[in-house]
């Protein structure tokens, strides 16, 4: 079923970057950055000053250096009384936006009313050496400070001053000039970051039994179970049935935990005294840091712990010591992959523990090139403006790129590096508009732009895709292109034969399938999995907000959605189509439409009769041949976003507004019956559809169940007969006159259905036994 091709503008672009790869053979000028166009920068590293003189009454100064290149201007932070100072900092400027030919460097003493100059040092830009990693660093050199007039000053100032690319070492950390505008609070939100996702463990609690409980009320039987809390993770199992005070359970609770462990694993033991009360029999705290790892599905040693009690005395709370006692197997599972991401764009399938990891078979690089065409995300001074940056995540591994402050085109030329362990991964790329450059207040946010996946199967190694990507965002009012980014990406496998060798592994660990957890299971570790990293994220500095994370981890993949449950639909019809495709084919075969195509199939099918041993060779020629003929219209780009596919350009604006709909609803009670309304009528029709697969398979069942005896009685006394001709009958003759008779002449045929048919539309369901 081919469907419409969607619009140019939100279409994949082939670009032609002036990168490194392709451009130069043999040795690469810059190995690290040939994904990227090369980006010049003025570096000055102020390392520390000596000698300067006091200025104020007392004798001291308060120096600070103020780097000077035509209207930039970059600062230092200022000491107080400090005549020998250190500031250790790097400044960028881009040569792009260089319009004079010196470079002044200030050293002045903050003061109230004015600040003093102390002396200053000038550069000639064309005297200014240049430096090319994988050079090493360049020293830093003491230059004598002069006056305006040109004459010697008191004090020294210790500087390296050179022309590199965004290479170089010192580009990550460095004030550039491209932000002046930004605060010297918000410097460090703007910067160029790599965060690493907290390593992940599920943790198995068996709760086995508990013995000598003591319950308040003696007269009752109790009825107990256990809660365990795990941070903000809350699970209990199922009140026990032997209503003892030895219960047993022999249950598992599963959950999720990140290095280092910060909370240790709390279980009580609980009395239900009633509807709504629960009654505390003991308690026992389990740090984690002494749990035992496990690697495989061998078991664990089970362990008894003893049960605390507390109680107000007096206002104090004691600690009473009695025998109750809790037998439990705990576990950190090193086996399982912990997921936090949708399984259908994982970017990492690794087991959580590193000695279970298999080699790496090859290498990603991603080069960050560009974005254009971006939509103004927020107002400042009256008109749009926008701060944009760049995450990207793969793995463990999340980067983030600078952010360009006020740009609608954007250019990052920044490239990242991942290993690969398997190809059957996706990395997602997402552009954000950053909320807290000038300083947003404590509830702004970072506005997302749009993102891009890239799945690594799809691409052929050691080839560099160069691509302009639509950033497409979908808003309650429909979707929407909000600009396109430049992507240079590159493949390399290291071990070809490893890379093959992978599509015969098992998706996911070992562990996954001897000990399977539930769907519903996965999907509660998932939620919680995903809740981890994005609150151990937002608490780095910078940090990789919250929104962000949940954004590109796609939190709210699993609401429902009207939209999403179409594109399914249209995609299982796309699934579907090829079988319908041969099913009308092989109709007109049967109708003779085309009697020179019936008349091959005709001798093609006696021969296969007559030599069977042809038909598997047959049939996989058949598809190498089909495989060959479409070499040739592979695909040659990366997937991208389909709008089309998504159903998101034709969405009705009702169905995006309850797809934009929190969880429980917000909206009023007459569009939320209106909605339960439309959905209990495509409840119906489902309904309706299971119904009648369920007659048709109940249909199957009574062939034989006697439920209409006489029908049971035609087909037992049928497959009697069918048996002794079958017995006396050689198979090829038969086969034969089947697919005679299936493809006979239209002239012998009737519109009425088959006997066969209409005896098994005959037979009795289930249905009328229906309420």
């Amino acid at each position: 079923m081919q469907k419409p091709p969607q619009s140019i503008d939100f279409a994949l672009k082939e670009t032609s970057p002036k990168i490194g790869a392709g451009a130069v053979t043999g040795d690469k000028l810059s190995s690290t950055y040939d994904l990227v166009e090369q980006m010049q920068y003025l570096y000055v590293r102020v390392v520390k000053a000596k000698d300067l003189p006091g200025k104020d009454v007392t004798g001291g100064c308060d120096p600070y250096v103020e780097v000077k290149l035509g209207n930039y201007k970059g600062v230092t932070k200022h000491f107080e009384k400090k005549n020998n100072p250190e500031w250790n900092q790097v400044f960028a400027f881009s040569k792009e936006r260089i319009q004079a030919s010196v470079l002044e460097v200030y050293v002045k003493d903050k003061d109230v009313v004015a600040d003093d100059l102390i002396g200053r040092a000038l550069f000639d830009l064309n005297e200014i050496p240049k430096r090319i990693p994988p050079d090493s660093p360049l020293a830093p050199q003491w230059y004598r400070l002069e006056d305006r007039k040109g004459d010697k000053a008191k004090g020294e100032l210790m500087l390296a001053v050179w022309m590199g690319t965004q290479a170089d070492e010192a580009f990550p950390e460095a004030w550039h000039s491209d932000a002046a505008s930004v605060g010297p609070d918000a410097v460090a939100s703007i910067r160029s970051k790599v965060y690493l996702s907290p390593k992940l463990w599920y943790v198995r609690v068996n709760v086995i039994e508990a013995q000598d409980l003591v319950p308040n009320d003696k007269s009752r039987f109790p009825e107990v179970f256990v809660k365990a809390m795990l941070g903000n993770q809350a699970l209990r199992t199922r009140i026990s049935q032997s209503k003892t005070i030895n219960p047993m359970w022999n249950e598992d609770l599963m959950f999720v935990v990140a290095e280092p462990f910060e909370e240790p694993l709390v279980l009580s033991v609980e009395d239900r005294v009633g509807g709504n009360k629960d009654e505390t029999l003991g308690k026992c705290v389990i740090p984690l840091h002494i749990v035992q790892r496990r690697l495989d599905h061998r078991p664990v040693n089970s362990r008894w712990l003893n049960l605390e009690k507390h109680v107000i005395v007096d206002g104090e709370k004691k600690e009473i010591k009695f025998a109750s006692r809790i037998h439990l197997r705990i576990c950190l599972e090193g086996g399982y992959h912990v997921l936090d991401e949708s399984t259908h764009y994982s970017s990492d399938l690794r087991p959580t523990a590193k000695q279970l990891w298999r080699p790496s078979i090859g290498i990603l690089e991603l080069g960050i090139l560009s974005a254009h065409g971006l939509m103004p995300m927020k107002t400042k001074d009256g008109r749009g403006t926008t701060d944009a940056y760049c995450v990207a995540k793969y793995g463990q591994k999340w980067i983030r790129t600078r952010t360009i402050v006020d740009n609608f085109m954007p250019r990052w030329n920044e490239q990242y590096t991942w290993e690969v362990f398997d190809t059957c991964t996706v990395i997602t790329v997402g552009v954000f508009d950053n909320g807290h450059v000038h300083g947003g207040a404590g509830g702004a946010r970072d506005a997302r732009i749009g993102k891009v996946r890239i799945r690594l199967s799809t691409l052929e190694a050691d080839r560099v895709y160069t691509h302009s990507y639509p950033l497409l965002v979908l808003h309650p009012s429909g979707v929407k292109k909000t600009g396109e980014i430049q992507l240079a990406l590159r493949f390399t496998c290291s071990s070809l034969i490893n890379m093959l060798h992978m599509y015969s592994h098992p998706l996911l660990p070992k562990m996954h399938y001897i000990h399977p957890l539930s769907v519903i299971q996965l999907d509660v570790l998932r939620h919680q999995a995903m809740q981890i990293v994005s609150t151990r994220l937002s608490r780095a500095e910078p940090p990789l907000r919250k929104e962000v994370v949940e954004y590109m981890l796609d939190v709210d993949s699993h609401m429902w959605s009207m939209r999403r449950s179409k594109a399914n639909f249209f995609r299982i019809m796309g699934v579907l189509s090829g079988l319908i495709a041969v099913g009308k084919w092989f109709d007109q075969i049967c109708n003779w439409r085309n009697p020179l195509t019936t008349i091959l199939i005709h001798i093609l099918f006696i021969i296969l009769v007559l030599y069977p041993e042809l038909i598997l060779p047959t049939i996989f020629l058949y598809l190498f041949l089909i495989g060959i003929w479409n070499y040739r219209w592979r695909p040659r780009h990366p997937p991208h976003m389909d709008t089309r596919l998504s159903h998101a350009d034709a969405a009705h604006p009702d169905e995006l507004d309850e797809e934009f709909d929190t969880f429980p609803t917000s909206r009023p009670s007459d569009i939320v019956r209106m909605r339960y309304d439309r959905l209990r009528s495509i409840a119906g029709r489902v309904q309706t559809v299971i119904g009648d697969l369920a007659t048709q398979g109940e249909r199957f069942q009574s062939l034989l169940s006697w439920r209409d005896p006489r029908a049971t009685t035609l087909f037992v006394t049928f497959c009697l007969i069918a048996a002794l001709v079958l017995y006396v009958t050689p198979f090829q003759v038969v086969a034969l006159l089947a697919g005679i008779y299936v493809l006979r002449h239209p002239r012998f045929r009737h519109k009425l259905p088959s006997t066969p048919l209409n005896f098994f539309r005959r037979l009795p369901a289930r249905s009328d036994s229906m309420l």
